[in-house]
């Protein structure tokens, strides 16, 4: 950076005085070299911070990814917005307002040269440079709030936006969308106008910043050829002096023009903090346990939604042995499903433990675990790809296995129905399939792998007679397997292949046992109920012609 006003200064003190064009000519070559090496270095610099930011997402991405699972289960999730924030982190390590920030240390080096030239540009040059970064601390000061307003007010409509898109359906079909579009424009126009004024605040001080620069350009040239009048300073001097002023004030001003990027993704960095403090990352150092045989333990299981005071579940404990079958019984709100996804890991209990095989679920390796666990919830989500892909839960997995998976669920002919067959691709959420179809390739993705425990969440909510039919054959199959099942089920058909019944009353356990007991009591409850009922209306009756015997007796 040195070397342009060097080169200047010794032109015009050696060169033009001596009229030697040898010392010319070495003097270029050594300047050429230095200016070459510049360049290189400069190359390296963008090269290395490329490769930084990309080294970053790769490496950072999966442990995100992880954490905004963790905190979506939670019932705070965000979105993609961990991944937005960190490609702003990106954008701004890969940019040039980093470089501008690494420069801004060699300012004082520059400053010092100039002071060695002379003192009075010196101080004119220090003094410059002072008044430079107070205006960048005045617009860190000015534009923070506002910025940071406008970010969590963009965040809040591009969540918005996700939502309702997640939703199209519904907004299309019940004409929510100018609702929808007037709640987006809320959001926007506030964001907008916070960051209205933090680009204003911003623009009037780079403005300013820019006419503040190029006038000490001025006044130090301006200076340079009082002190050269007056014999005290050469006019190479006077030039280089100009030059170095300028390459020490650049990078400050360079660092103003690209706040609002450093903000932004000074920001981004406390919101990805924030995450991976809420739901660190997995180490991966959790112990590989054996093949579970399928026992299932829960013991005095008490569940609290989010932030909420009321449990959901309150000390629910039953017990299975391998290759047992429990139906889940009991009136809406009673907690099934949530009892469904504290079996599977999704939820983690308040109070009271889940263990599979003696083993807490939380403290097996997740993606061991998942080995052993097939899930079918009530919303069945599936995976833009193909029904291959979507059995074989998205990983590499032989052909076998996967028309195993889809012949245990009863929906290998299905398939083959379809045009391109186990290659079709099913489209986001699997929208180029019927809710019956995706609830059939739900189940063949549960069953891969042939699990040890089983949890379906009402498996034929969404079937045909044809689909019952196969899922029956499907809960025999696997029993034939081994596997312990616990299915949520309101009909004959499901309780028949059950072993045991639990039946929850606003998170309770009612009643728990052998399935021929559990329904025994269940009759006796509801005939005891039409009993009860009975004498209430035959009440009811005798109270109504009494008081219509009452009436006519006062009227006559």
């Amino acid at each position: 950076m040195l070397a342009s006003p060097i080169y200047m200064m010794q032109v015009f003190q050696r060169v033009l005085t001596s009229g030697h064009t040898s010392t010319l000519l070495f003097l270029t070559i050594i300047a050429l070299f230095a200016i070459a090496m510049l360049g290189a270095l400069e190359a390296v610099r963008s090269w290395s911070l490329n490769r930084i930011s990309s080294w970053l997402g790769a490496t950072v991405s999966p442990a995100l990814i992880e954490s905004s699972v963790s905190v979506s289960l939670a019932g705070a999730g965000r979105g993609g917005q961990a991944l937005r924030d960190l490609g702003a982190i990106q954008q701004f390590v890969g940019g040039q307002g980093v470089t501008a920030l690494m420069d801004s240390p060699w300012v004082p080096i520059f400053v010092a040269v100039i002071w060695l030239i002379h003192p009075i540009l010196g101080m004119l040059a220090l003094g410059a440079a002072v008044v430079l970064f107070a205006l960048a601390l005045l617009n860190e000061l000015l534009t923070k709030r506002p910025l940071t307003d406008g970010n969590r007010f963009q965040m809040a409509a591009q969540q918005f936006v996700d939502s309702s898109l997640r939703n199209a359906e519904i907004v299309q079909a019940m004409g929510m969308l100018p609702s929808l579009i007037a709640r987006w424009r809320a959001h926007n126009e506030e964001a907008g106008r916070h960051q209205l004024v933090a680009g204003d605040r911003s623009g009037a001080i780079s403005g300013f910043t820019k006419f503040f620069r190029l006038a000490v350009q001025v006044c130090i040239l301006g200076a340079g050829c009082l002190l050269v009048l007056a014999g005290e300073l050469g006019p190479g001097q006077m030039i280089a002096t100009s030059i170095l002023l300028s390459r020490a004030l650049s990078p400050v001003e360079q660092s103003i023009g690209a706040w609002r990027n450093f903000t932004a993704a000074r920001n981004a960095h406390s919101r990805l903090e924030e995450l991976l403090r809420m739901a660190p990352p997995s180490t991966g150092d959790a112990m590989k346990l054996p093949e579970p045989k399928g026992q299932v333990i829960a013991d005095k299981v008490t569940f609290f939604p989010g932030n909420s005071e009321h449990p959901t579940l309150r000390t629910v404990s039953l017990a299975l042995e391998p290759g047992e079958t429990l139906g889940i019984l009991g009136p809406s709100g009673a907690g099934k499903s949530t009892l469904c996804r504290l079996m599977v890991g999704v939820w983690k209990p308040q109070s009271g433990s889940i263990r599979l095989d003696s083993a807490e679920i939380h403290s097996w390796d997740r993606t061991d675990f998942g080995r052993y666990v097939g899930y079918l919830p009530q919303d069945v989500e599936l995976f833009d790809g193909t029904i291959r892909e979507n059995i074989a839960r998205m990983g590499q997995a032989p052909d076998e296995d996967v028309i195993e998976a889809a012949q245990l669920a009863g929906v290998h002919d299905m398939i083959l129905h379809f045009p391109d067959g186990y290659d079709t691709v099913i489209g986001p959420a699997g929208v180029n399939l019927s809710g019956g179809q995706r609830q059939r390739v739900g189940l063949a993705r549960a069953l891969f792998g042939r699990p040890r425990l089983l949890v379906l969440d009402e498996p034929n909510a969404s079937l045909d007679q044809q689909g019952e039919s196969a899922l029956a054959n499907a809960i025999r199959n696997m029993k034939g397997l081994g596997t312990t099942i616990i299915l949520v089920g309101h009909r004959m058909a499901e309780i028949r292949e059950t072993d045991k019944l639990l039946f929850l009353r606003e998170g309770r356990v009612e009643l728990f046992g052998p399935r021929l007991q559990v329904l025994e009591k269940l009759k006796e409850a509801a005939n005891a109920a039409a009993s009860a009922q009975q004498r209430n209306g035959a009440a009811k009756v005798a109270a109504v012609s009494f008081g219509e015997r009452m009436t006519a007796q006062k009227d006559g």
